[in-house]
């Protein structure tokens, strides 16, 4: 997993820091991207101050093992993750080269797997799906600080059941 980082002041679009990693296929790719995503926030966290919470960090690495194993699983070619961090949220983006853009798939407890995106967007702020010229590209944001009112992704629970 090969990874390029863009540090310094303020980026276009307000992002503080952004880092982006081709994901190989190799045995430990998905350990490896979590890995990445926790190393990022940490040092968004020591060199800007940001209140980065572990519940954000647990929830990053969590996000990032769900969307990168979808697209290994089920796009063929190259993987891309691209971390951006403002001051108060984390968009953790990844591209694929399969333009069938994903459903959520009806709540069934007794369904075994496919439920990453619904977990996803369970426990995200924001959650978007855009077709590319070449593929797609799936973008998720966490909260960092912890939410005061104890709701996992800082926002009510009514809001996203209707997400």
């Amino acid at each position: 997993m090969g990874s390029h980082a863009d540090d310094g002041c303020t980026r276009p679009g307000g992002h503080l820091m952004r880092a982006g990693y081709a994901v190989g296929g190799g045995e430990g790719c998905i350990a490896e991207a979590r890995h990445h995503a926790a190393s990022f926030l940490e040092r968004a966290r020591g060199d800007y101050g940001l209140p980065v919470s572990a519940r954000a960090v647990d929830l990053t690495q969590l996000v990032v093992s769900e969307l990168v194993t979808n697209a290994r699983k089920y796009a063929p070619g190259p993987v891309l993750m691209e971390l951006r961090i403002t001051t108060d949220s984390v968009d953790v983006v990844v591209w694929d080269s399969d333009p069938t853009l994903p459903t959520a798939r009806a709540a069934d407890p007794g369904r075994i797997g496919q439920h990453g995106l619904e977990i996803v967007k369970a426990v995200t702020e924001d959650l978007s799906v855009q077709r590319e010229p070449a593929g797609k590209r799936i973008t998720a944001r966490i909260l960092l600080p912890d939410d005061p009112g104890g709701d996992t992704a800082g926002r009510d629970p009514a809001q996203r059941a209707g997400a």
